[in-house]
């Protein structure tokens, strides 16, 4: 593997020859680490997950952990039922503006260029109690892995779209936090897939900090005064990290905020010179990590101290209209309410589908065809006003669908936190079983599992519903989300060596 000669002419000139020559030997020799970010809303401790408690952390990232070597995530259940997201680390810095910025009170969150889902997951497990996270992908396939990740995380305060930037541009003032992780040339990925280095040119550098100005100054608008937006990239250039956010100063009026960030994480500062506003760049021969850029910006203006649920601000034009045709949804989909004219449900499935909640006076009940999803009720303003300017993939979460007479429960239901699992019997599966059910192969209970719905767990958290009809039971697994691999393990993997 070769480094471009103009991509090393220039980052030369940046870094000077020594640190490059150390850049080029990271990029070319090392191996590349590994690392996971735990869901603490399905694991509240860590150890449930990572077999050896000696593992190092990720210090910019309380619930990353770097892995002594990498397993085959395909083949760990836990992996499946979302209790942790591989992550690589570098990316897991954006947690530091979070934490630092982020007031207490619910907010309306856009991350623009979110798929896989990374930094999406990372961000909806941040937010403030009470907050809606808007996840958006332009690219459709790559909108529906996003949409998967988000389920499998299991918050159900999410809305996944599917659509331009430039289509959120009417949203005037609806977010107060905006994750813009634009695409860019790549370079931070060159050790991880040798197709960026392929791909690499100079024209694409100077394509991409195009594009990430016009994504840039599509979006800005949606952003509340005050509001905070982070600007983040996987490159090395000045081109596409710091003259950008100069741009958004000189041309947008971005205020550039700083971070706290101990000497000893190995962070380095702005490269550009005659600059010195607060970034953050992630050099692997520095770090335990890829190639990042990130930078933390501030809208001018008074932030706005409005509840969750109260976006009057919104300038649209259409707020009473949103507002009556909000409460006509919580009239006919409401809890315990009757379904809306054409649904696939009746009263007595909703109330049972209620039954199978938590928190379900917090959440509307919106049927769609022969599905059924839970939205929270505070949100249904700013859900209604997105419909009209972008494509909504996903709104809540899936709870329940129709087939025949059955109301059957949803796997996303099994994922998500509003699950009462106390309102499904259960039964704990060994690993072969785990990995048939995850292969969508029927499986065999035993003689003690009730018939009917049954929810599955694997070392205690859910992995979805079967139906048991007694000598087998129908796998109610996602048919596009199954293993496909024909080999089997011969024994659990596990995150980290057992000692």
């Amino acid at each position: 593997m070769q480094l471009p000669p103009l991509f090393t002419e220039y980052t030369r000139a940046l870094l000077g020859e020594e640190e490059y020559n150390s850049l080029a030997t990271a990029l070319l020799e090392a191996e590349q680490p590994v690392s996971i970010r735990v869901n603490a809303q399905k694991c509240t401790d860590s150890s449930s997950v990572i077999s050896h408690s000696s593992l190092n952390k990720v210090p910019w990232a309380e619930r990353g952990f770097y892995l002594n070597q990498r397993p085959a995530f395909t083949f760990d259940p836990l992996f499946h039922a979302g209790c942790y997201y591989v992550q690589e680390a570098s990316s897991m810095f954006v947690e530091q503006a979070l934490k630092r910025y982020l007031p207490g009170r619910p907010l309306a969150a856009l991350d623009l260029c979110a798929a896989p889902g990374g930094k999406s997951t990372h961000v909806r497990s941040l937010l403030p109690d009470g907050s809606l996270l808007v996840a958006n992908e332009v690219i459709r396939n790559r909108a529906q892995i996003l949409a998967e990740n988000l389920t499998k995380w299991g918050h159900p305060d999410v809305v996944v779209t599917n659509s331009d930037p430039s289509d959120f541009t009417p949203l005037e003032h609806l977010f107060d936090f905006i994750l813009t992780d634009v695409p860019c040339s790549g370079e931070g990925m060159f050790r991880k897939d040798e197709t960026a280095i392929s791909e690499w040119s100079a024209e694409n550098v100077e394509i991409c900090w195009q594009r990430q100005r016009r994504i840039l100054t599509d979006i800005w608008p949606c952003l509340k005064p005050g509001g905070l937006l982070v600007y983040s990239t996987c490159t090395y250039n000045t081109k596409e990290n710091e003259e950008n956010v100069r741009w958004l100063c000189r041309e947008l009026g971005a205020e550039v905020l700083p971070l706290d960030v101990p000497a000893e994480w190995g962070i380095t500062g702005n490269l550009l010179v005659g600059e010195d506003f607060p970034v953050y760049r992630f050099l692997p021969h520095k770090t335990q990590g890829e190639g990042f850029f990130l930078a933390v910006l501030r809208k001018a203006g008074e932030a706005e101290e409005t509840a969750s649920e109260d976006i009057s601000m919104m300038q649209t034009g259409r707020m009473n209209a949103d507002r009556q045709s909000a409460g006509k949804q919580r009239g006919k989909k409401g809890n315990g309410g009757k379904a809306s004219s054409g649904s696939a449900f009746g009263k007595e499935q909703l109330a049972m589908v209620q039954g199978w909640l938590r928190d379900a006076e917090g959440y509307t009940l919106m049927p769609e065809g022969q599905t059924l999803a839970a939205f929270p009720t505070a949100w249904l303003p700013l859900l209604t006003v997105l419909k009209q300017h972008v494509k909504v993939m996903q709104a809540g979460v899936e709870v329940a669908g129709v087939k025949g007479k059955d109301c059957i429960p949803a796997h996303a239901l099994a994922m998500s936190s509003l699950l009462r699992q106390d309102a499904f019997a259960c039964e704990e599966v060994d690993y072969p079983t785990a990995i048939a059910y995850l292969r969508k192969e029927a499986v065999v209970l035993s003689d003690t599992a009730p018939r009917g719905f049954v929810l599955l767990t694997y070392r205690g958290f859910p992995l979805g519903f079967v139906k048991n009809i007694g000598n087998r039971a129908n796998n109610l697994y996602p048919q596009e989300w199954r293993i496909r691999s024909s080999y089997v393990p011969e024994q659990p993997e596990t995150l980290g060596n057992e000692e």
